[in-house]
């Protein structure tokens, strides 16, 4: 067990809290605390090349790309591959204290396709369960990961029971591995709902509540809370999560999903022994529905939580630079890519990168701050939408109907500008 003062340096030399915080108590690390944590871009960029470097909570990343925890950060292997080919950060696939309660089975993927070719792929269903290999596996490869690449952002996703203690005994020894962060999975659709984890929590706020406050109370870095899409009003659980102590919100994970039947056998996709169940639908398909979701939570935190530095990770569907651009203006600080890792490689960082560089070159964008956040102001309600068309049309109508002063008279348009006012 890692004591409360190792902790709380650790904590306190990686990120900038607020002067008047106490660090003589454990009692005083209190989440709003963790909340003082600077969210900005670096302003070091050229006039010929923007910056994609980002500080969220504390954390310096070289770019917004993150991985999604799933199987892209499923090993030190797959883990270093992603640090090598400069992805901003890792976000491992989700542990528990309890492995061995994780049996996945195969196949467990079904892909929608468009056409037979490989790029014809546009959405992508998985029934795959969190982690099966040994916490302590998982944590002596976090460690080692941490002392390979000090400077380089590596999250733990974790995931437990409904039990306090078994809450706090996986932040205790994920923590000492030295990860940088915690992703809370609060929203995996299919696998463990009869153990209260996942979904089962995201989806239930008076549950999320709970659990946020132990989570809060013991965790001593930054905490994301991943969002279902699963539920009726994302921004529900988003604001609960913050009100407990969350200095981040992720969204959004999959969505529940049937990929299909075959129609030869009969049987749905993916096909286990002749059966399936529902599982979680992601890639290209998905974005307009992540970026909807994204965006009615920026909204609320923008409304509700004002200058306060939560940060939000946008997820869901991003394939290239582009798409990233799209979540980053309506809100979003980093952009999580899983699917698309595992159809695209790991150095499909790099394509990510000059894209989004070349998006901000077209608009002079120098950092990500510039622009983040700027298409939120164009949303609003359907009503608001009809009131401005309508004095749009009248505006347009006013200036059809003639001169708007005595000086816009002209000699050689005298008769065209006098019939312009006539009204029959």
């Amino acid at each position: 067990m890692a004591s409360m003062s190792f902790a709380l340096n650790r904590f306190a030399a990686k990120t900038t809290l607020y002067s008047d915080f106490e660090h003589s108590s454990r009692r005083n690390f209190l989440p709003p605390n963790r909340v003082g944590l600077k969210i900005s871009s670096s302003s070091t960029a050229n006039d010929s090349e923007p910056d994609l470097s980002i500080t969220v909570n504390g954390l310096k990343m070289p770019n917004p790309f993150v991985i999604g925890s799933g199987p892209p950060g499923t090993n030190y292997t797959v883990m270093k591959r992603a640090f090598d080919e400069g992805w901003g950060g890792v976000i491992a696939k989700t542990v528990s204290l309890d492995a061995s309660k994780v049996i996945n089975v195969t196949p467990r993927y079904a892909r929608l396709r468009t056409g037979p070719a490989k790029t014809d792929v546009i959405g992508w269903e998985n029934i795959e369960l969190i982690s099966d290999r040994p916490l302590e596996t998982m944590l002596k490869e976090f460690k080692q990961l941490k002392q390979e690449y000090p400077d380089r952002i590596l999250i733990a996703s974790i995931m437990e029971e409904y039990t306090k203690t078994g809450w706090e005994e996986l932040i205790d020894r994920v923590e000492q591995t030295g990860v940088d962060a915690l992703e809370i999975n609060f929203s995996c659709p299919h696998g463990m709902p009869e153990r209260r984890m996942g979904a089962a929590v995201g989806q239930d706020c008076a549950l999320l509540e709970e659990v946020c406050g132990w989570i809060n109370a013991k965790a001593t870095v930054p905490v994301w809370a991943k969002m279902t899409p699963n539920i009726t009003d994302i921004t529900e659980p988003a604001r609960v999560s913050l009100k407990s102590g969350c200095e981040g919100i992720a969204a959004i994970n999959t969505i529940m999903s049937v990929m299909g039947i075959d129609l030869k056998t009969l049987h749905p996709e993916p096909c286990v022994e002749g059966y399936s169940t529902p599982g979680g639908y992601s890639y290209k398909a998905v974005r307009p529905i992540a970026l909807a979701k994204v965006m009615n939570i920026a909204k609320m935190m923008k409304d509700e939580f004002g200058e306060k530095d939560y940060s939000l990770s946008g997820i869901g569907g991003v394939e290239t630079g582009y798409d990233a651009a799209e979540f980053i203006l309506l809100g979003s600080n980093t952009v999580q890519v899983c699917t698309g890792v595992m159809v695209h490689g790991y150095g499909h960082v790099k394509t990510l990168c000059a894209e989004l560089k070349d998006f901000m070159k077209q608009h002079n964008f120098s950092t990500i701050e510039d622009f983040r956040g700027h298409s939120l102001q164009y949303f609003t309600t359907h009503t608001d939408l009809v009131r401005r068309q309508k004095e749009a049309i009248e505006q347009r109508k006013a200036e059809r109907r003639g001169l708007k002063s005595d000086k816009d008279w002209t000699g050689d348009g005298f008769v065209k500008e006098t019939e312009s006012m006539v009204s029959n």
